[in-house]
């Protein structure tokens, strides 16, 4: 399942960038890197699942589980995602997407281990939001992340449709208040989830 010292370095990062491998659009896969390009974390996102069951792991090979991120509803947009720790079996946190509200414009609640609101996740704009789902998806994504109503971090995808990335940034939150498990879990949700309705 891992080791605790393997969770420690990649829960440590405060900027990292992801991305999503290019036709494999039945069971997406996804890539996260540190600044110096090592492979933080991979996803295969297993591909017609009723209820969102996605599994975080080490390396490419899936022999150490990190975080178990579990809907609690089956196909459901305003679903809530609880973020569990592989190593512990405890839960972290969740987030919750804001249903119709995200048709718009993405919007996501980022929840404590007690399901206690902490922050948000918001796409940048609603005039860029209804462009991407209106005339093209090809304008890129940013996101903004908050905790009790302080920016304390970005997403913000290149511009280059075939390799897609996002370059993560949370040194705005040098006090740790987002826990970076809950972080990397809400990154896979916006690649997977968003990725997947826009």
């Amino acid at each position: 399942m891992g080791s605790p010292t393997l969770a420690a370095s990649v829960f440590a990062h405060d900027r990292y960038w992801a991305r999503k491998k290019f036709f494999t659009l039945f069971s997406p896969k996804f890539y996260f890197y540190d600044e110096q390009g090592g492979l933080m974390a991979f996803v295969k996102q297993k591909a017609f699942k009723l209820r969102e069951d996605i599994r975080v792991y080490g390396d490419e090979e899936m022999s150490r589980e990190l975080l178990h991120i579990r809907a609690r509803r089956i196909i459901d947009w305003s679903s809530a995602y609880d973020v569990i720790d592989s190593l512990t079996q405890q839960k972290v946190g969740a987030l919750k997407r804001k249903g119709w509200r995200s048709i718009v414009r993405d919007e996501w609640i980022v929840m404590d281990a007690n399901d206690a609101e902490i922050g948000r996740i918001r796409e940048d704009s609603t005039a860029l939001a209804l462009l991407r789902r209106f005339v093209t998806a090809l304008i890129p994504q940013d996101y903004s992340f908050t905790v009790r109503g302080r920016p304390i971090g970005s997403a913000k995808q290149n511009l280059n449709f075939f390799l897609p990335k996002m370059a993560v940034d949370f040194s705005q939150d040098p006090m740790r208040e987002l826990d970076r498990r809950i972080g990397l879990a809400a990154l896979v949700l916006l690649m997977a989830i968003e990725g997947r309705h826009d």
